[in-house]
């Protein structure tokens, strides 16, 4: 008669069974984490880095990013592409087509369009990258305080904004600016500042009235954070996100803003040189010239293009309703 199994074996690792499967675990874990491509065991993604993994494979990310970063370094050091002075004119030259050493042409003024159109890049990045900082930190400060404690103060801040809401663009800023004598950037800047800000606290409002309503905030709160441990550590990190929407997209409209206030005349004024202004001094002569208004109305639109693209990038990433 065949000898009964011992029970034991069935549950040894060399008879298989629950503490082969046991043993065998215990391996992998001691093992460590898989090899690259394997399965993260890691910390879970956060959104930013959800975010980031999603824009590095955005072409449109990449494209526009790769455009405001040399937008960006000419704005800085125009020399680097065009070393002469956009100043220096030669009337001798006036409206004259492209040369060598001139692609552009010259316009009226028998300056280097070439010159002026790379140097004009930077009156607008610093315009709209000043004025978008401006309008976003008031925006979210005055907005996230009035979101967060609410009643008179909320509504304070509501009727506020909606008196600056009813002011046509165009209409303030020939107000506003008609009385400034300098040219040069900072009254724009102010100027678009304080229109612009509302549109930011609405936004900034409605996340931070959100964000606080969640449980780990009430949490916090139970705990005995404060007002300001709440608002900076809890509340602030998780309502940022569709502020920086609003404002990627905003900073594009505000460059095109600024020419536009230049090209009707109250906005950057000569001595600056700016995209706007040449706009303006070339429309009168678009017939004989087109050279004149091509470059720099060019320049302004891949401009304002790459940054209203960057935001919608940013838009997607960030949604996550549209995960």
């Amino acid at each position: 008669m065949p000898e009964s199994p011992d029970p034991q074996d069935a549950i040894t690792p060399a008879g298989g069974g629950a503490m082969s499967l046991a043993t065998s675990e215990a391996e992998t874990l001691e093992q460590g984490p898989p090899p690259t491509g394997g399965v993260p065991t890691g910390r879970p993604r956060s959104l930013w880095s959800d975010a980031w993994q999603d824009l590095r494979r955005n072409p449109v990310f990449v494209v526009s990013a790769l455009i405001i970063v040399f937008l960006v370094l000419i704005a800085v050091w125009p020399e680097m592409i065009a070393g002469g002075n956009p100043l220096q004119c030669d009337l001798a030259r006036a409206q004259d087509g492209p040369a060598p050493g001139h692609p552009f042409g010259y316009d009226a003024q028998g300056c280097d369009v070439y010159t002026r159109t790379v140097h004009g890049a930077r009156a607008s990045i610093t315009v709209g990258i000043c004025a978008t900082a401006g309008a976003t930190l008031l925006g979210s400060v005055l907005g996230g305080l009035a979101g967060y404690y609410g009643g008179w103060w909320d509504a304070l801040l509501s009727r506020l904004a909606d008196v600056f809401f009813g002011i046509p663009i165009i209409l303030g800023g020939l107000v506003f600016l008609s009385v400034v004598t300098s040219g040069s950037v900072w009254p724009v800047v102010g100027f678009i500042v304080l229109l612009g800000w509302p549109q930011i606290s609405r936004i900034a409002r409605g996340a931070v009235v959100t964000a606080k309503q969640n449980d780990y905030v009430q949490a916090a709160r139970a705990l005995g954070a404060d007002d300001r441990r709440l608002l900076l550590r809890h509340i602030a990190p998780n309502a940022v996100a569709p502020v920086i929407v609003v404002a990627t997209i905003a900073l594009g409209t505000y460059i095109a803003l600024e020419a536009t206030l230049s090209f009707i005349g109250v906005g950057l004024k000569p001595p600056t040189v700016s995209w706007g202004i040449d706009i303006s001094n070339a429309s009168v002569q678009i017939r004989n010239a087109p050279h004149m208004l091509l470059w720099p109305a060019g320049a302004l639109s891949i401009t304002v293009l790459a940054f209203i693209m960057l935001g919608d990038a940013v838009r997607d990433a960030l949604d996550p309703k549209l995960r």
